[in-house]
């Protein structure tokens, strides 16, 4: 795994960690946790694919094993994450760039459904019974449901911080890139309300309409 990739995601894991800890858990929601660490993962595992996602989701789920209160055999996340990260990153786009939010939100339901099951049947292997109590099927519906709510806020700006450290083209705005656009920059400002990848191409076609004026007032000046 690149040097820059875990400078990257270790910093995003500890950070979705500690606000899914001290904040998400606190919330008393009925049914399932909003998994942050989860949405993290899958961002990540979208840009690096199925060998990065691997090793961020089993990295990602051992920290939450071991973080308080956790109240379960370690390695059993990490399990969960290990296997959700590979297969979301087989879903990562041939050129990188995605055509369409539906894509990634039919991912994030996947995943969250995927690592709640996942998570209760690993549970039963080991003894843990914890699931039938709450009921299965309700957390399903709610690890979905908050997952889904929470990713248009998370998982795009993932997304464009792991290209831009991963100097993707698809990061900048750049002629070639404008005939096929992505749809990263378009949820980023239209979901969350942050603008980021269209502005550099805004202020090269200034500059280029600048020095195409600058030109034309010195041949009208060489002309007379």
């Amino acid at each position: 795994m690149r040097f820059n990739r875990l400078l990257l995601s270790t910093p995003l894991v500890i950070v979705a960690l500690v606000v899914q800890v001290c904040v998400l858990a606190r919330l008393q929601l009925p049914g399932a946790v909003p998994d942050l660490v989860l949405l993290t993962v899958v961002g990540l595992a979208l840009v690096y694919g199925h060998v990065g996602g691997a090793f961020i989701g089993f990295g990602a789920g051992l920290l939450a094993d071991l973080a308080p209160p956790a109240d379960h055999a370690a390695g059993r996340y990490a399990l969960v994450l290990c296997v959700v990260g590979y297969l979301v990153g087989l879903a990562k786009p041939d050129n990188g760039q995605l055509r369409s939010a539906f894509g990634p939100m039919v991912v994030v339901v996947a995943a969250a459904v995927g690592s709640t099951l996942l998570y209760a049947v690993v549970g039963a292997l080991v003894g843990d019974t914890a699931a039938r109590h709450v009921g299965i099927g309700s957390l399903l519906f709610t690890a979905a449901l908050y997952d889904l709510l929470l990713a248009p806020f998370t998982v795009p700006f993932i997304i464009a911080l792991a290209r831009r450290a991963e100097n993707d083209p698809l990061a900048d705005s750049s002629p070639g890139a404008g005939k096929a656009t992505d749809v990263t920059a378009g949820w980023l400002s239209s979901g969350t309300g942050l603008r980021i990848g269209n502005q550099r191409g805004g202020l090269r076609l200034k500059t280029a309409r600048a020095r195409t004026a600058r030109a034309g007032r010195i041949k009208g000046v060489k002309r007379l």
